[in-house]
């Protein structure tokens, strides 16, 4: 398996990160923004705390300093300065914040979708929303600018913009294919609108070395290959050429990641030595047998299983979700609108096959990552759509605590952040906390009561009032 890395322009070690957040004002809403240095700390404590590793903790604390964790375990254990503030959140659960592992930023606007959205403004907008709902950072696979996206996580990584962190891959396909022919259309016209690099077309072998540096020397850690014929209306990349990409990107330490149509395809992709897959494409196909060679070949599996359920549910009847929508779009989105259900009947057959293939994994001890697919069409939304995947891994078989690893300390390690996604010594202070227990119930990821980034509280309730304006 391949070196995982992230922003090498950026990285750093840990003391040098503490250092750059040493101006950070841990929780804003619990220390005063004239306070020391010394003074920016605190315990949070008499927490229930969901490590991200399968560890728990069912009373405890955790100390923060200048954007980081200090401690975590018993307050008497912990080696505490003079002077620290305190938050008690007896009751509640912190957990680490999550991670989406496939998403497109930047072409949803709510009330439209397309090309025309996509700027430095609507992109930071997609990564707030995530920050609302709790996540930490994202990765956006194959359809953003490459330079305003370097741009925008710059911004971030630096403390300008609080949201959520910014991964993303270059794509490779097919020339002039790949992405469906809606989606394609519009990132061939972004890449148009700001002369800068989407999709790289690969007709050849060299076509992919040359691709492959071009993508290295511009600093990206990731690619995204598009292996599906799209029912015959377009041309699959063919093997000759993900091989070399997938043997080039290996040369230059960069991960690629597949979009691929069919169970059938896995096989292949993973002796050429994929990274992992965009879709699970769960079913008979993807069975204990190729589960158990995907384990062998250490790559992941995102299953994608909420996309085609929620664009068929009345989503605009949902509060946690209309929390964050303008109530015009909230209203089309409704039951009442005429064209969405409230509570969309399963076909339980593809149920039964989706849970044994589900299972196979599982079983297999394939690393499954949360991700959603959000923004490739209207109306999938960011954020929401995160915690209703983990409500649909639970149904097919996941326990809740494998459910918040996929969403926490997997995806994390995937994409090489390597600094997030646990809470221990040593990580950032990126913690959800909670009024309810998850472990109980997975829906109670909804019920958010902070979300603290790189030990800043978010101030949910003004981004709230920010998306609600019509």
């Amino acid at each position: 398996m391949k070196t995982m890395h992230y922003l090498r322009s950026l990285q750093a070690p840990l003391h040098y990160l503490a250092a750059v957040f040493a101006t950070t004002l841990v929780l804003a809403t619990v220390i005063s923004p004239r306070a020391s240095a010394q003074e920016q700390v605190v315990l949070l404590q008499n927490a229930r705390i969901i490590v991200g590793d399968g560890t728990l903790f069912e009373s405890a604390s955790v100390l923060v300093a200048n954007g980081f964790i200090e401690a975590v375990g018993s307050r008497s254990d912990m080696n505490l300065p003079q002077e620290f503030a305190v938050l008690d959140l007896s009751g509640k659960t912190i957990m680490p914040t999550m991670i989406d592992a496939h998403v497109h930023l930047g072409y949803e606007a709510y009330s439209r979708w397309g090309s025309e959205n996509y700027d430095r403004e609507n992109l930071v907008d997609h990564l707030q929303r995530y920050a609302y709902y709790g996540f930490s950072a994202v990765f956006s696979a194959g359809s953003d600018p490459d330079m305003l996206a370097f741009s925008v996580q710059q911004e971030i990584e630096e403390g300008r913009v609080q949201a959520a962190r910014l991964l993303f891959a270059a794509g490779m396909a097919p020339p002039g294919q790949g992405p469906n022919d809606q989606f394609l259309e519009h990132a061939l016209a972004v890449a148009e609108k700001t002369g800068m690099n989407i999709l790289y077309g690969i007709a050849s072998e060299q076509d992919a070395e040359l691709a492959v540096k071009e993508v290295a020397e511009r600093g990206l850690d990731f690619i995204k290959i598009w292996v599906d014929d799209r029912g015959g209306s377009q041309q699959k990349l063919e093997p000759d050429l993900y091989r070399e990409i997938i043997r080039q990107a290996g040369s230059f330490n960069l991960q690629v990641f597949v979009h691929q149509q069919s169970a059938e395809d896995m096989s292949d992709l993973l002796d050429a030595g994929t990274d992992g897959f965009l879709h699970g494409r769960l079913g008979r196909n993807l069975d204990s047998a190729l589960a158990e060679r995907v384990h062998a070949a250490g790559a992941f599996i995102v299953p994608n299983l909420g996309l085609g359920e929620l664009r068929r549910q009345a989503i605009g009847d949902d509060e946690f979700l209309r929390e964050s929508l303008p109530v015009s779009v909230a209203n089309r989105l409704s039951s009442q609108a005429g064209a969405r259900f409230e509570s969309v009947p399963l076909n339980m057959q593809r149920e039964t096959e989706m849970a044994e293939s589900f299972k196979a994994l599982i079983d297999a001890e394939v690393d499954i990552l949360l991700g959603t697919d959000s923004g490739a069409v209207p109306d999938h939304f960011f954020g929401y759509t995160g915690h209703r995947e983990l409500e649909i891994f639970v149904r097919l078989g996941m326990e809740p605590m494998q459910a918040l690893i996929s969403a926490t300390s997997l995806p994390a390690g995937r994409l090489g952040l390597l600094n997030t996604g646990v809470i221990g010594p040593g990580y950032r202070a990126d913690l959800l906390v909670l009024d309810e227990n998850p472990l109980n119930d997975i829906r109670n990821t909804r019920s958010i009561s902070r979300v603290i980034l790189g030990g800043v509280e978010v101030d949910r309730g003004a981004l709230a009032e920010k998306f609600q304006r019509e």
